[in-house]
């Protein structure tokens, strides 16, 4: 008797009364394409070349200079936003960027850049700090040793380099995570409207955040007795930048 009632139940489940039928064709909304009327191409398309040494005159002798890591302390606040308001790369972190760096991010760019459509300019200046270097083997002494390379520091927040054109940000992504990717200090991709939502995100947490016990907070209260183990960055930035 059981399992004559299980046979009926399972067989008028099956019975096309008992089957609802929702409709999924419809009218779609497809938004219209973007127009890029106000875009001009420019005449060159493609990176330009940097010089892996600074020219001096003739009669100078390439000069020498200390590490100055404040180069690369804290944010940046002058290249930190983006000049085409479409796409780039932005640095995450501090750093320094080499000659093979410009020539990896110039060499991916011309691999993958459509130049009937879109172009491409640096933010950064070309190397200019000298990195001096003794040779191997050589006892302590015998004043700063020779000049190996060239370099130029980097700042968090500060734009790489930006693509522009006649193109999506999908279409560019993949070019942009592979600089970012191969550069010396954190970096990421970004969008326009990417750098406004993080903007957005961060104000929103600074004006309704219920915790009182923030880094800045604590730092200018010495909770702890932190000052001791403290640098004069920290006090400055509140833990932000490294």
């Amino acid at each position: 008797m059981l399992s004559q009632q299980f046979l009926r139940l399972t067989l008028g489940s099956l019975k096309t009364h008992n089957v609802v039928l929702s409709p999924v064709a419809g009218i779609k909304y497809f938004p219209p394409p973007k127009n890029y009327d106000d875009i001009e191409l420019p005449e060159r398309k493609r990176l330009r070349v940097y010089e892996k040494v600074p020219q001096f005159p003739p009669n100078l002798k390439p000069p020498k200079m200390q590490k100055r890591l404040r180069y690369m302390r804290g944010p940046e606040l002058l290249h930190n936003t983006l000049q085409l308001k479409q796409f780039g790369v932005v640095a995450t972190g501090g750093g320094r960027m080499r000659h093979e760096h410009f020539e990896m991010a110039r060499l991916v760019v011309a691999r993958h850049l459509d130049q009937k459509r879109m172009f491409a300019i640096w933010r950064v200046e070309p190397v200019w700090q000298p990195i001096t270097k003794k040779g191997q083997g050589q006892r302590m002494g015998g004043g700063k040793g020779a000049i190996d390379h060239y370099v130029t520091p980097i700042k968090t927040g500060r734009i790489i380099l930006e693509i522009g054109g006649k193109c999506e940000y999908a279409e560019v992504q993949t070019m942009l995570r592979i600089i970012a990717e191969r550069l010396p200090f954190a970096a990421e991709p970004v969008s326009q409207q990417i750098m406004e939502k993080k903007a957005a995100d961060e104000k929103w947490r600074e004006e309704n955040n219920r915790n009182p016990y923030t880094m800045k907070y604590i730092i200018q209260n010495n909770m702890g007795g932190c000052h001791k183990h403290l640098s004069p960055f920290d006090h400055r930035w509140y833990g932000k930048y490294v």
